[in-house]
């Protein structure tokens, strides 16, 4: 025999919503409760079902060639923001949000123009340059623009900060530059 059961909410004894029905939208727990799925249980979510993962994120590039010094290292500027997620990223630096510390992907590429000398591209973390986390390139005539890509995983606190410097030995100018990156999880 099978039976139905119709209500549009469902709580615990203290009177809590642990289900909810409301306009086609069904919340589950509330505010500070725990949703988890037993071991042995599975949940499945179509493709594109979920929304609000991999939060903060942004996304910004160059619009024009940056002068970088002789023997300096300049953090590169990217002053179009293509979309910042979170209000993490200003004055060409991400910062974790307050409560978002955890595990984050970034992502930068810039080419050096027209200079037949070392170009290197850092990460800086807290304002510290990263020597673990860069790459570089000895170019070898002046007629090849060398474009730099470096990836990298950080694990993050509230309030740290990741920007990117670059280097050239010469005085050039560094162009097609863009910056990139989002959370991933705890």
């Amino acid at each position: 025999m099978a039976s139905i059961l119709k209500v549009d909410t469902i709580q615990d004894q203290s009177g809590n919503n642990i289900i909810n029905e409301n306009a086609d939208t069904i919340t589950i727990g509330a505010s500070g409760d725990t949703i988890t799925v037993p071991t042995g249980a599975s949940l499945t979510v179509p493709n594109g079902g979920l929304s609000g993962q991999n939060y903060p994120a942004f996304g910004v590039r160059g619009t024009s060639d940056q002068a970088l010094s002789t023997a300096t290292f300049t953090q590169l500027t990217f002053p179009t923001e293509e979309f910042d997620i979170g209000g993490c990223y200003a004055s060409d630096t991400f910062t974790v949000p307050s409560g978002k510390a955890g595990k984050y992907f970034f992502s930068v590429q810039a080419e050096a123009k027209n200079n037949n000398n070392t170009f290197q591209i850092y990460w800086v973390k807290n304002g510290t340059r990263d020597a673990q986390h860069r790459v570089g390139t000895k170019m070898s005539d002046a007629t090849t623009d060398p474009g730099l890509c470096m990836t990298a995983l950080f694990d993050l606190s509230d309030g740290d900060t990741v920007s990117v410097e670059g280097y050239l030995s010469t005085a050039g100018d560094v162009r097609y530059k863009w910056f990139q990156g989002f959370r991933i999880g705890d």
